[in-house]
Formats: C-alpha cells, sequence, structure tokens
C-alpha cells in the first residue's frame, strides 16, 4: 500500500492534475489531502485514483474525468456532449451583464454546458434568459447545470434562430464554432476528446459567424447588442461583418492574454 501523496507523485502526472484527480476519487478538499497526504490510501482508492490517472495520461481532460469545471466562481457539470468552460468566455459574460438594462431579454446561441446564460441570470435574476443548442444531448446537461445551481433558463432546441421566430431580444451573445478546419490544435491536447462540432465549423472559421451576424437584426430590439466570441485572429474579420451589418459602437475585446477574444457591435 502507499500513502496518498506517493500515489499522486508517482502517477506521472501534472500536481495539480493529480491533485484534482485525488480529491475527487476521495470525496475530499485540498486541506484534507495536505492534512492526511502521508495516510495510507484505501485500496478502493488507490484503484480508482490508478484508472482515472491512466486516462489522464491518454490525455483525457481533467474536467471530464471528474465532471465538473469551474466558471465565474461556480462549478458547471461537463461531459463529451459538451465543451470545457474557459476562463476567456467570462469575458463574454461580464460585457454582456454590462450592456444588459434592468429586466431585459437576453439569449446564448449555442450554449453548451449552459455556463454563460446560467452565469447571467445568477448574476443578474432581473434579467429574463434564453438559451439555444442544436444538440439535445448539449441541453441535457446545460438544463441540469440551471436546475443544480438554481437559474431560471428558458432553453430551446434549435439551430441557431430557427427556434426563435418572432422573439425578440435586448443582448445576444455566442460562444460559436470558430476553429478552422484542419487546424492542428484540434488533434491536441483536450480538445481531442471535446466535440468537433462545436469546436470547428469545417470550413474558415466564420461560418457560423456569418449567420449570427446576418440574423440578428430580425431578433433584436432596438438599440439591442449583439457579443459573440471568436479566434484570436479573427477581430477584423468579425468587425467588418458588424459594420456591413449596420451594427455601430463596433469594437473587439481582448482576454487576460491581450489576444482578441470578443467583438459585438449595437444595433442602430
Amino acid at each position: 500500500m502507499s500513502s496518498y501523496q506517493v500515489l499522486m507523485r508517482d502517477a506521472a502526472l501534472d500536481r495539480v492534475d493529480a491533485n484534482v484527480l485525488m480529491r475527487h476519487v476521495t470525496g475530499t478538499n485540498r486541506a484534507w489531502l495536505i492534512a492526511h497526504g502521508d495516510d495510507e490510501a484505501t485500496p478502493a482508492h488507490e484503484e480508482a485514483f490508478a484508472a482515472l490517472a491512466a486516462r489522464r495520461r491518454n490525455g483525457e481532460p481533467v474536467a471530464y474525468l471528474v465532471g465538473t469545471r469551474e466558471f465565474f466562481g461556480r462549478d458547471f457539470a461537463v461531459d463529451p456532449a459538451v465543451l470545457i468552460p474557459r476562463p476567456e468566455t467570462e469575458l463574454l459574460v461580464e460585457l454582456a451583464l454590462a450592456r444588459a438594462g434592468q429586466g431585459e431579454r437576453v439569449v446564448d446561441l449555442g450554449t453548451g454546458s449552459g455556463c454563460i446564460p446560467v452565469t447571467i441570470k445568477l448574476e443578474r435574476p432581473d434579467l429574463v434568459v434564453s438559451a439555444v443548442d442544436i444538440s439535445t444531448d448539449a441541453l441535457a446537461v446545460a438544463r441540469g447545470n440551471a436546475a443544480q445551481l438554481g437559474a431560471d433558463v428558458v432553453f430551446h432546441q434549435s439551430d441557431w434562430y430557427t427556434a426563435l421566430t418572432g422573439q425578440t431580444f435586448d443582448v445576444i451573445v455566442s460562444n460559436p464554432p470558430y476553429i478552422v478546419a484542419g487546424d492542428a490544435h484540434l488533434v491536441q491536447g483536450d480538445l481531442r476528446f471535446e466535440p468537433q462540432g462545436a469546436l470547428t465549423d469545417f470550413a474558415d472559421g466564420l461560418k457560423h459567424v456569418r449567420i449570427i451576424v446576418a440574423g440578428a437584426r430580425e431578433h433584436l430590439a432596438p438599440h439591442g447588442y449583439l457579443l459573440f466570441e471568436h479566434g484570436f485572429d479573427q477581430g477584423p474579420a468579425s468587425r467588418a461583418l458588424l459594420a456591413d451589418a449596420g451594427f455601430v459602437e463596433v469594437k473587439t475585446w481582448t482576454d487576460l492574454a491581450g489576444l482578441d477574444r470578443v467583438s459585438g457591435g449595437r444595433l442602430a
């Protein structure tokens, strides 16, 4: 038998990954592992940790192995049906919150895990929040997160705007698939295990952005805002699409790494 610390050290994993997996296996927190790291691990814990460590060494994302990922200070359930929430997307949430007026309507297009609309609703209970996704499996995850976290969000199965006929919103947000087809990152790291259709448009990276921008006017209230996440090199093209569609106050915001991350504008 080995201690918890020895098991984590010998697993040939990143130290942080090993700690997260062991906390998941033992159902404890970081403080418990510090206090009991030299304790002899139970056979059940050792077996479970070894199985997860092997999967992690094979490249499976830690978020899928433990079933959750933190976003905006809350834990969201995730599985291979949805993208893993990333810190960069918190910028999109912050921008939407800053532009939504009291009691206004917000919709998230392509919601995945639901981390965007659920967070918006929890941060601003006054807002009326909706979300759509084409995937029934993704919607099941999103609905589960909304229920678990107590967020009153209305979900629709929809290919972008198709289920929103006649509905208008004050703010439209989206984190669409924007990775260019054939990008080397799609076959590297965590991205190998995430749903490809939520990562890439299998084209130039702007296919879905064009659809979202083109359909926004029909679904935005007067002077409403459209905000969407995109790749680090897609800021200029995104601003051009917005300007051509008649948006004003068009801008691209950078993430904490200084990379173009979100573009948006206000309907004139």
